[in-house]
């Protein structure tokens, strides 16, 4: 489960990619979220994944 708020999300999201994962695809694979999910509530908040620094900025 992921959190709804999309500002707490980007947080989460973020430490997780920072501490635990090698990029989106990881992480989305090993908690069963849809990227297009996480992509889509953190766009609505004017945030996008950046691959070379493997968060949302």
């Amino acid at each position: 489960m992921i959190p709804k708020d999309p500002f707490i999300l980007l947080g989460f999201v973020n430490l997780k990619l920072r501490d635990f994962y090698r990029d989106l695809d990881a992480l989305c694979e090993d908690l069963g979220v849809e990227k297009q999910e996480i992509t889509d509530r953190l766009a609505a908040v004017d945030y996008r994944y950046d691959k070379e620094q493997n968060q949302f900025v």
